[in-house]
């Protein structure tokens, strides 16, 4: 009986023991559950806080709205529009996702490739799918929610001149940056500074909820170009039938204003669409007025006439024998289109006698001419900041290369752009003072240095109008009801071997009206293919229709109306 006593105990003791092994244990589990409670809680709270908001918590770069160009009116030139880029995180895409289909339909995708791409990329948290759609389309691609593919808002470029501007105003790339033009050289004043938000993301990424904004986006800065579209339409359209009638390489115009020297009209052909750059080819890009450089030719012979009359040892009335038509300097001879006899300087300007120019260059001093064809802004920049302005060549020459300083005097041997031409004019318009020329409006007056007196200015003017009138070479170039002044230019194109007999470029320089000269005009047409090359029948025409379109636009007084004959009354 005390066995089965003893046996009891020994089995109650030991219930006992894990009961009370049980006990410790739930008292340990329940302490290490509220000591880990009050550790969350408390110590913690700010760790376990930090890393939430870090899986759901993402800070989001806000686009910049770039700056506007505008022409000098305020039509607008260059603008950005809302539009919307796809992108996608592979490695939480759900390439079963019902939504595909119709994704891949909106992309102008097959869902096959779609799908080969997100898995192909699944390592990856980000990948475009397509850049710069519509807000519409991207309003579509949202109602889809496919898991991984997210909506951004971003700008796009819109030129609403299209090709008429383009040249001048260039374009960005699809990154926002400026690529060409304006929009190169002045890409950190029209770029903004991207801001930054704090938003909410759900486990697949998707924004629910803006939290708050970190940092503001700051827009680019406007800018107002000189030019105006009304001109540029004008000019463009006559410059691309000159182009087509003609058969021409290319061609370039430039209007500057003669008391400003802002460039009104700058357009180029050939041209291209900066809204479609699919078929855009190289040479395209180039804006060909301040990039392309040749001889200027005969258009030079009015600043050789100045520099003599700068000279003092010729004046007005001075006559130069250009018998018997030619003249030979060393090797070379040197012609005019046939024997003018003798001539005053006026006369050398009206028949463009290279052989009158050739002896009044020699008869000054070595320098004379080039200084002057340096002060009016030949063989250096102009000064506009373009990207890939061209300075042109403007070679010093010494006493004894008199070929080459001959030459020189009638516009070969040194090399100008359109825009360079059209500047070396504007002291011949504004009575002798040499401008910088600008692409963006001026604020107020414009400075000038004078590089010749007033009186040689206003005299040289008055013989390059013969040049317009009867027995000129520029007669094309008249515009009715006004008085017109200017130089034609025929030049033969350089080649390897020296000069192309049939290759040619058309020029002509010219100012309107004479007697309050408001805008410097150069034409420059390159290599015609035709019976007509010379400058007075390709380029003259062309200045004559751009600045007949520019002063009545701009309603410019006329300063020569024809005069109707006098009635006489007989009384009876």
């Amino acid at each position: 009986m005390s066995d089965n006593n003893d046996i009891s105990i020994v089995e109650s003791a030991g219930r006992s023991w894990r009961l009370l092994l049980v006990g410790v244990l739930l008292l340990a589990v329940a302490g290490g559950i509220v000591s880990k409670l009050v550790s969350l809680y408390t110590l913690d709270q700010a760790f376990l806080q930090d890393q939430g908001d870090a899986r759901s918590l993402r800070t989001m770069l806000t686009p910049a709205h770039r700056g506007v160009i505008t022409d000098r009116n305020g039509e607008p030139l260059a603008v950005s529009a809302p539009v919307a880029t796809i992108w996608a995180d592979p490695s939480k895409a759900d390439t079963h996702h019902q939504g595909l289909v119709r994704l891949a339909s909106l992309l102008n995708m097959k869902r096959s490739d779609l799908v080969a791409r997100l898995e192909k990329d699944s390592s990856r948290q980000f990948i475009y799918l397509k850049r710069q759609v519509t807000p519409e389309l991207a309003r579509q691609i949202e109602t889809l929610k496919v898991p991984g593919v997210h909506v951004d808002v971003e700008y796009k470029r819109y030129y609403p001149a299209g090709e008429v501007s383009t040249h001048l105003v260039g374009f960005t790339g699809i990154e926002g940056a400026g690529q060409e033009g304006m929009e190169l050289a002045y890409n950190e004043w029209l770029s903004g500074e991207t801001g930054r938000k704090l938003v909410m993301q759900d486990r697949l990424g998707r924004t629910i909820k803006h939290i708050k904004s970190i940092e503001e986006a700051k827009p680019g800065q406007d800018i107002q170009l000189s030019i105006d579209l009304r001109l540029q339409y004008m000019a463009y359209r006559e410059l691309k039938a000159v182009v087509q009638s003609h058969k021409a390489d290319s061609a370039s115009a430039v209007v500057l204003d003669a008391n400003t020297g802002e460039v009104l009209v700058m357009v180029n052909q050939p041209s291209y669409n900066p809204n479609d750059r699919s078929k855009i080819d190289v040479p395209g890009l180039r804006n060909r007025a301040v990039t392309d450089l040749f001889e200027p030719g005969s258009t030079m012979k009015p600043l050789t006439i100045a520099a003599a009359l700068m000279s003092g040892k010729y004046t007005m009335d001075s006559v130069i024998d250009t018998s018997p038509g030619y003249i030979r300097i060393r090797r070379s001879t040197i012609r005019d289109h046939r024997n003018y006899g003798k001539l005053d300087l006026t006369s050398i300007i009206t028949k463009s006698s290279n052989v009158g120019a050739t002896k009044i260059a020699l008869s000054l001093h070595e320098d004379a001419v080039r200084n002057l064809f340096h002060n009016v802004g030949l063989g250096q920049s102009s000064g506009t900041g373009f990207p890939g302005e061209r300075n042109g060549s403007l070679p010093y020459y010494p006493a004894k290369r008199v070929v080459e300083r001959a030459t020189m005097s009638y516009g070969y041997g040194l090399s100008v752009t359109p825009l360079q031409l059209a500047q070396a004019y504007l002291p011949l318009a504004n009575g002798g003072l040499a401008l910088p020329v600008s692409l963006v409006k001026l604020d107020g007056p414009a400075k000038g240095a004078r590089v010749m007196p007033k009186g040689v200015a206003k005299n040289v003017l008055g013989m390059m109008e013969t040049v317009t009138q009867k027995g000129g070479t520029g007669r094309r170039a008249a515009v009715y009801g006004y008085r017109v002044a200017g130089k034609t230019g025929t030049v033969h194109k350089s080649t390897r071997g020296g000069y192309a007999d049939d290759k040619y470029i058309s020029v002509f320089s010219g100012i309107v009206p004479v007697s309050d000269p408001r805008f410097v005009i150069v034409v420059m047409v390159n290599n015609p293919k035709g019976q007509e090359y010379y400058g007075g029948e390709v380029a003259a025409p062309v200045f004559s229709r751009i600045s007949s379109n520019a002063l009545r636009l701009l309603n410019v007084a006329p300063d020569q109306w024809p005069q109707k004959p006098t009635e006489t009354v007989v009384m009876k």
